[in-house]
């Protein structure tokens, strides 16, 4: 039996290759990177990879909506673990280079490193790219005055310098990455369970409703936002984890009395949550 071949968000030296290291570390796979999340978690229902590693939400930042909006749309596809990284961004050029026209990185990454980029280089152009590791390749291949906010890893791999250390806004930066497979996650005792769902939308205590569920059970939820419906204003897809696993019994039940007060349901998966060890 080979290893497991397991998508990550590349080319190599991004922060998700960092996740996949950290979260499959002491197991046989190698890692297959993508260009983009869509490509990388359709991948996983074609079969092509055992599953993914994915961002999914960032401490600054918020969601990543991308990733929230593909577990809704693909079928057969589940949460099957977590990992939360510190994000360290770094200023990355070409050797001697000090002064840039323009800035390039993934949006979550200029948009954690907005108020240094504005204080040091008021005039530089942002660039979205695909991945912090795209902005630094992209970088290394140009001969214009570009810099990347990206991985020291990224900088070594593409023959950039760094320029900057730490140029993220808040010290406290952490990405939440989340591996997507299809294969359920049996009970471990210390377990995640992520949901989505909509309800009625012009029923007053809909939400409250569905929510005193899990506080009744005593079931704790560590996360609920919101996301449009995709159909006319006011229809929302809500986005919650608690804590435990869909078989714990509580729990189960609470899921079939949200599932009975919903228009739409969906478990995203059960899975060990992430303890704070260190990559």
């Amino acid at each position: 039996m080979g290893a497991d071949k397991i998508g990550y968000l590349g080319p190599i030296g991004t922060f998700t290759e960092q996740a996949m290291a950290c979260f499959f570390a002491g197991k046989d796979f190698f890692g297959v990177p993508y260009g983009d999340i869509p490509a990388l978690i359709r991948s996983v229902s074609d079969g092509h990879i055992t599953c993914a590693v994915v961002p999914a939400e960032n401490s600054v930042e918020g969601s990543v909506n991308v990733t929230l909006d593909l577990l809704l749309s693909e079928e057969g596809l589940l949460i099957t673990g977590e990992v939360v990284l510190p994000v360290m961004h770094h200023l990355l050029a070409r050797q001697g280079l000090r002064s840039f026209k323009k800035i390039l990185s993934h949006p979550h990454a200029l948009a954690q490193c907005r108020g240094f980029i504005d204080r040091r280089f008021p005039t530089a152009v942002k660039e979205a790219t695909a991945s912090t590791a795209e902005a630094a390749r992209l970088v290394s291949a140009c001969g214009e005055p570009w810099a990347a906010i990206g991985t020291e890893e990224a900088a070594a791999h593409y023959g950039l310098e760094v320029v900057i250390r730490a140029v993220q806004d808040y010290a406290d930066n952490e990405t939440r990455f989340v591996v997507i497979g299809t294969q359920p996650v049996p009970p471990t005792g210390r377990d995640k369970t992520s949901l989505a769902f909509s309800l009625v939308h012009d029923r007053p205590g809909a939400l409250h409703g569905a929510l005193g569920e899990f506080a009744d059970r005593g079931i704790n939820l560590t996360k609920i936002e919101s996301r449009p419906a995709r159909r006319s204003i006011g229809y929302y897809v809500f986005f919650a984890d608690c804590e435990g696993h869909r078989e714990d019994e509580l729990l189960a039940a609470a899921i079939e009395a949200v599932k009975r007060r919903s228009t739409y349901f969906k478990i995203l998966g059960s899975y060990p949550r992430w303890e704070g060890r260190r990559c």
